[in-house]
């Protein structure tokens, strides 16, 4: 009998529609095996030992060229650093820029389980509006007249929940006013690769040499989860900080092992390949799930996501707390509004995810749910 954890059991035809993991058949097995066997056949086992704080060098070099590609901008070797996945990198941030009662800013809606990691370290979290182009960065400019954040925290592309992107023009905003004030920016940029029907603006990485910008980047959405591997890009004054963290002089760099194997992947055009078959695979999941709402939900209201895992989902009146009850009971999951909100709001939304589930299931979970509503 095989044991699963609880982040990835799912009950026998039980249809869990909110879940933001790619499902067991994108996981590419067969090219992390070759990967895998091509390293370790090499006959150096240096990336056996501790590794250097910022990150093994081979693979940051391999990583640099990748982003530079994809970025259209050159990406120094030196700005990045190895994380052990987007979680670790924030709780890391957190540890080393802020301290128990600091105020952060955050996005209404914002990644639910960010904000267990903000209130792990005792943070303050104060929320700022969204709409159809991201963050509203005049309410930030109005907020900054009330108090002064340890940092913003925004997911800028295919916004998980909200699937929106933050504009070019509000990026350069808010990094003018990070500037003004001295804040950082902690962008989330998981999604930046997974675009579908529309280019995003330049990550925010681009803006690292304002000294008030870390962009998080992250395996696990266009390769593996289970990988626990990641980056971060900043500028050297920040840099300096990070890698000199008790934490690395103690365990030295993150996930030296994964790093070295994953360089392969890069090196031999694996990871380009694999980004461009989810994104083919993921943009008819996001046609379908589009279709699928008009016709079995036509009282929803929704913007379908140009790219990212989700929808997000209103149907006013409905509280969606009550609505997911009903739903498990149908052998149906979704993630109800209220979880995405610091300020106990946004109860008539929900999440849905395209990344888990083909097609077929897809309508099978919706339908559910249309059930559920009747």
């Amino acid at each position: 009998m095989k044991l699963q954890t609880a982040q990835i059991q799912v009950p026998e035809n039980f249809i869990d529609l909110g879940r933001g993991d790619p499902g067991l058949d994108l996981l590419p097995l067969n090219l992390l095996h070759s990967a895998a066997q091509d390293r370790l056949s090499q006959g150096d086992n240096e990336f056996l030992q501790y590794g250097t704080e910022q990150g093994d060098g081979y693979f940051r070099t391999a990583l640099a060229n990748f982003l530079s590609q994809k970025y259209n901008f050159t990406v120094d070797i030196q700005t990045l650093f190895v994380t052990s996945g987007i979680s670790a990198g924030l709780d890391l941030i957190c540890t080393l820029f802020t301290k128990p009662g600091d105020t952060i800013f955050v996005e209404e809606p914002s990644y639910f389980l960010a904000l267990k990691i903000f209130a792990d370290h005792g943070l303050k979290v104060a929320s700022l509006p969204t709409d159809e182009h991201g963050l509203v960065v005049d309410a930030l400019s109005q907020a900054l007249k009330e108090s002064k954040p340890k940092f913003v925290y925004v997911i800028p592309t295919f916004q998980n929940p909200g699937g929106r992107t933050l504009s070019q023009e509000r990026r350069e905003q808010l990094v003018s006013l990070a500037k003004e004030h001295d804040f950082l920016i902690i962008a989330d940029e998981v999604y930046q690769f997974l675009n579908y029907t529309q280019e995003p603006p330049n990550s925010l990485a681009s803006f690292v040499d304002s000294e008030h910008v870390i962009s998080l980047g992250s395996f696990s959405k266009i390769l593996a989860p289970g990988l626990r591997l990641g980056w971060l890009q900043t500028h050297a004054s920040l840099m300096q900080r990070i890698a000199s963290a008790g934490v690395l002089d103690s365990g030295g760099g993150m996930n030296p092992f994964t790093s070295t194997i994953i360089r392969n992947v890069i090196e031999t055009g694996g990871l380009e390949k694999n980004i461009a078959d989810l994104n083919q695979i993921y943009e008819k999941r996001v046609k379908a799930m589009d279709e699928l709402l008009r016709k079995h939900l036509p009282q929803s209201e929704f913007a379908t996501p140009h790219g990212g895992y989700f929808f997000w989902v209103k149907i006013p009146n409905v509280d969606m707390t009550e609505l997911r009850k009903k739903a498990k009971e149908n052998l149906t999951d979704i993630r109800q509004g209220a979880l995405f909100s610091s300020q106990d709001g946004l109860k008539d939304y929900m999440r849905l995810s395209i990344s888990f589930y083909d097609e077929n299931k897809l309508e099978e979970g919706i339908i559910r749910l249309s059930q559920c509503m009747k």
